[in-house]
């Protein structure tokens, strides 16, 4: 969640992300990483770019 209060407090809070955002530029997790992607396109078939308030949220309740 630290990753999307970043983001909304840089550039507000309609500010769309991507799960890239939880990683750094070199991934040194690629199963994290493939987690991360499964969750966001497979499991809740989320866009690319989603607002991070939306993420925090969901992240927040579990989903």
């Amino acid at each position: 969640m630290t990753v999307c209060d970043k983001k909304i407090a840089s550039k507000g809070n309609e500010v769309g992300l991507s799960f890239y955002a939880f990683f750094a530029n070199k991934n040194d997790t690629p199963e994290l990483l493939m987690e991360a992607a499964t969750w966001w396109i497979q499991t809740h078939q989320l866009d690319h770019f989603v607002k991070a308030h939306i993420i925090k949220k969901m992240i927040e309740d579990g989903v």
